[in-house]
C-alpha cells in the first residue's frame, strides 16, 4: 500500500470515473476525500466501503463545484482533518449540447466553472499545502476533446482545452517543488451515465443498441471499445508513484486511438 499517510481529495467522484479513482487510491491505503452529488445513503455507503479498504480516514464534502468560496473551504476541510492533499483529481464536470448561436449563457457559465475554474480554485488552495510537504500529484480529467472538437460542445471543448494549458502553466511552476501536474483525456468511458443515453438515442434513431454504440458513441473511437473507469483509474494511481516523478506538463490519452487520426 505504497500511498499510506498520503490523502487524496477527488472532486467529482461520487460515482463513474471520480469514484473509480477513490476506490483505487484507497486500494493502495491513501485518506480519500470524495465530493459530489447524490443520494446521501448511496454517498455515505461508498465513504465507508473507502475506509474499509484504505484502513484510513475518508471523507465527503459537498462542496458546489461553482462557488469559489465553497471549494476553498473544502480544500481547508481536507487539510484540517486528512493533513492533505498530497493528490488532488479535478474530475467534476458537466455537459450541454447546442449550435453557438442557441447556446444559453447560463449553460456556457457553468461548464467553464465546473468543468475548468474548480479546477483552478483547488489547485490554489492546494499548492501552499504541497509546497510545504515539496511532494504533491495534481491530475485533471480532461477529454479528448481537450485535443480535438466535435460540433454542439463549445463549452465544453474549451473547458477541456483549457485543462490541459492549466496543467502545463501548474507543471511549470511547481517543477522544483516535488510536484507533478498532468491530464488524463479519456475518450468514451463505459459509465451508467453513458449506458443510460442508449436507449433514448435507439429511440432518436431508429438504431439499434448495437448501431448506438459502434455508429455514434463510438465512432470516433478506432477500437470501438470503450475505456473502463478502472482503466483511467489505473493511470492516475501510476501518476502517484515516485517512476512518474518525471511526467508532469503532460496529456495522456485514454480514447482508443480516437486523437491519433
Amino acid at each position: 500500500m505504497f500511498l499510506k499517510g498520503k490523502t487524496a481529495l477527488i472532486t467529482g467522484s461520487t460515482s463513474g470515473i471520480g469514484l473509480a479513482y477513490a476506490k483505487l487510491l484507497a486500494s493502495e491505503g491513501a485518506a480519500v476525500m470524495i465530493n459530489g452529488f447524490g443520494d446521501a445513503a448511496d454517498i455515505e455507503k461508498e465513504r465507508a466501503g473507502l475506509e474499509a479498504v484504505s484502513g484510513a480516514k475518508a471523507l465527503y464534502s459537498p462542496a458546489d463545484m461553482m462557488d469559489g468560496d465553497a471549494i476553498a473551504a473544502m480544500v481547508a476541510q481536507c487539510n484540517a482533518e486528512l493533513g492533505g492533499p498530497d493528490i488532488l483529481i479535478n474530475n467534476a464536470g458537466i455537459q450541454f449540447v447546442s449550435p453557438v448561436e442557441d447556446f444559453p449563457t447560463d449553460k456556457w457559465n457553468a461548464i467553464i466553472a465546473i468543468n475548468l475554474s474548480s479546477a483552478f480554485h483547488t489547485i490554489r488552495a492546494a499548492m501552499p499545502i504541497m509546497k510545504a510537504k515539496k511532494w504533491g500529484r495534481i491530475i485533471n480529467t480532461a477529454s479528448a476533446h481537450s485535443l480535438t472538437a466535435s460540433p454542439f460542445k463549445s463549452a465544453y471543448v474549451t473547458a477541456k482545452h483549457g485543462l490541459a494549458g492549466l496543467v502545463k502553466t501548474v507543471a511549470l511552476e511547481t517543477a522544483t517543488f516535488g510536484i507533478t501536474a498532468n491530464c488524463i483525456s479519456p475518450g468514451y468511458v463505459w459509465t451508467p451515465l453513458v449506458e443510460k443515453q442508449i436507449p433514448d438515442t435507439m429511440k432518436a434513431r431508429g438504431m439499434t443498441r448495437e448501431q448506438v454504440i459502434n455508429d455514434v458513441l463510438l465512432a470516433g473511437q478506432p477500437t470501438k471499445q470503450f475505456a473502463t473507469a478502472e482503466q483511467v483509474a489505473a493511470i492516475a494511481l501510476f501518476l502517484c508513484r515516485d517512476e512518474a516523478s518525471q511526467i508532469t506538463g503532460t496529456n495522456i490519452s485514454v480514447d482508443g486511438g480516437w486523437t491519433a487520426q
